[in-house]
Order: C-alpha cells, then structure tokens, then sequence
C-alpha cells in the first residue's frame, strides 16, 4: 500500500509542475502574424471571388484517398486468423494494386506536379 500512495504522490507532483511549467515558459508576445487568422494559404483579407486552385484540390483529394487507403488495410493483421486468409490477402492485394494504378495513371497525366 505504501508503494502505491508513493507512485501517486510522485505522479500528482509530477502533474501539477509540468502544469505550473507550461504556464510559465511559453513566450506570451502576439504578433501581427500570430493574431492573423490562418485560412490555407490564402489572403483572408482578399477577394473571396477569387479562383481556387485546381491542382491543391487534387493534391487534398489524393491525400484523403491514400489516407483511406490506410484505413481499409488496417484490419489486415486480423484477417488472417480467419478461415481461408488467402481471400483477404486477395481482397487486400486488389485494393492495392488498383491505387497503384491510380497513382501510377495520376503521376503520369502530370497530376502531381505542383510547380509548371
């Protein structure tokens, strides 16, 4: 019991200077760019008639697309505890191969590049 009441005091010091430390070590002095809001890259002060940029959209679309990616292979591990893992590695196999060739399609139409 004394062991635990240790490791409790020690995590609630512990707790209360790194809150006590936060406080005091930041530096508290606003900017012109600190008080700005933060609008993508864009002027916020600008024209909001102003065209968006086609080749950022894509760039933002193919991010979510392989973050998605990331999602759906997620449960792989899991998948081979089942009865026959040979359909998921097939299913997981079919899922790469066709963002590859997305990606491969995308990269060659010039998709990717950011600068002309």
């Amino acid at each position: 019991m004394n062991l635990v009441t240790t490791i409790i005091c020690i995590a609630a010091a512990l707790c209360i200077i790194l809150a006590i430390i936060s406080f005091w070590l930041p530096q508290m002095n606003p900017d012109h760019e600190k008080l700005s809001p933060y609008e993508c890259g864009f002027d916020p002060l600008g024209s909001a008639r102003l065209p968006f940029s086609l080749r950022f959209f894509l760039v933002a679309i193919l991010f979510l697309l392989f973050d998605l990616e990331i999602a759906l292979l997620l449960p792989l591990p899991w998948g081979d505890q089942l009865m026959n893992p040979l359909t998921t590695f097939l299913w997981a196999s079919a899922v790469l191969i066709l963002l590859t060739l997305g990606l491969i399609y995308e990269w060659s139409q010039g998709g990717l590049e950011w600068a002309e």
